[in-house]
C-alpha cells in the first residue's frame, strides 16, 4: 500500500532528468521500507489511529533519500500529507488542505525565526477541528529559507517545541544537538495533540528503521525479541515473522 510520501517520491522521479543515486544504492532495497531486502521492517509496520494529522512540506529530493523519516511518519499516522516545497509557487493541492475546514493548521518550527505574536509552545486548537502539524522536511539551513519564503503559511500560528531530549537519529546528524529529526519532531506533536499510542509508535518504529538500516549497512542479524522490536508489538496487527 502506498501512502502520500511513496506518492510523492513516485512524482518526484517522474520529474528527474538523471537517476537519483543514493548512497548503498547498490545494495537491493525493499520498496515499501527502503531498508535492504536482507533486513526488511515491512512486517514489523505499526497500525494504530491517529486525530492529529501531518502536513510535511519537503525539500526537492528528500523524497528520494532512503534515510529520509518522513516516510516513517507517513508510515505511521493515517492523516499524512506531503508536498514538494516550490520556490516560486505553491502546490493548489496544499492551498486546498490548508483551507480544509476540518483541520487547524499549525506551522511547527523553532519560535526565534518568527514573529513574537504568531509563536506559542503550547497546542491550542478550536473546538470542532483537529490540529494539522506543518513540519518543514529538510536540511537546517533549507528549512530556514522554506520558512522565510513560504508566505502562505504567514497566516498560521508557530509551535515552538522544547524538547527535553536530544535526537537519537544516526542516520544523518545536524550542526546542532538539540535539532530533532522530523519523525522525532512529529511523534512529540502528536503527544501534544493527545495521540499518545501514535507517538508512542512512531518513536519505536524510528528506533527500529534505524537498527534496521545500519545492522543491513554493517551486515549484522537482527534479533525479533531485542529492546528494539518489544516496543512495536503492541501495534502490530498480525504478529511478525522472528529472525
Amino acid at each position: 500500500m502506498t501512502h502520500a510520501v511513496s506518492r510523492l517520491r513516485d512524482e518526484r522521479l517522474a520529474r528527474s532528468v538523471k537517476p537519483f543515486i543514493a548512497r548503498g544504492s547498490r545494495m537491493p532495497r525493499c520498496p515499501r521500507c527502503r531498508i535492504a531486502t536482507s533486513h526488511c521492517l515491512c512486517a514489523w509496520t505499526p497500525q494504530v489511529a491517529a486525530q492529529a494529522g501531518v502536513c510535511l512540506l519537503m525539500h526537492d529530493i528528500e523524497p528520494l533519500k532512503p534515510s529520509n523519516t518522513g516516510w516513517l511518519i507517513a508510515d505511521v499516522v493515517p492523516h499524512t500529507y506531503a508536498f514538494s516545497w516550490i520556490r516560486t509557487g505553491v502546490d493548489p493541492r496544499l492551498l486546498a488542505l490548508l483551507d480544509d475546514p476540518q483541520w487547524a493548521p499549525v506551522v511547527v518550527f523553532p519560535g526565534e525565526y518568527a514573529d513574537p505574536e504568531r509563536v506559542s509552545s503550547q497546542l491550542a486548537v478550536p473546538a470542532g477541528k483537529r490540529p494539522l502539524f506543518i513540519l518543514l522536511d529538510a536540511t537546517w539551513t533549507e528549512a530556514r529559507k522554506m520558512f522565510r519564503k513560504s508566505v502562505y503559511l504567514d497566516r498560521f500560528p508557530v509551535l515552538s517545541l522544547q524538547p527535553e531530549q536530544l535526537s537519537r537519529y544516526r542516520l544523518r546528524r545536524s550542526t546542532r544537538s538539540e535539532h530533532l529529526c522530523t519523525a522525532e519532531v512529529a511523534a512529540l506533536c502528536l503527544e501534544l495533540a493527545g495521540d499518545t499510542p501514535a507517538s508512542l509508535a512512531l518513536d519505536a518504529w524510528l528506533d527500529a528503521f534505524t537498527a534496521h538500516y545500519l545492522s543491513a549497512k554493517a551486515q549484522r542479524p537482527v534479533a525479533a525479541d531485542d529492546a528494539v522490536h518489544l516496543p512495536l508489538r503492541p501495534y502490530l496487527g498480525v504478529e511478525p515473522p522472528g529472525r
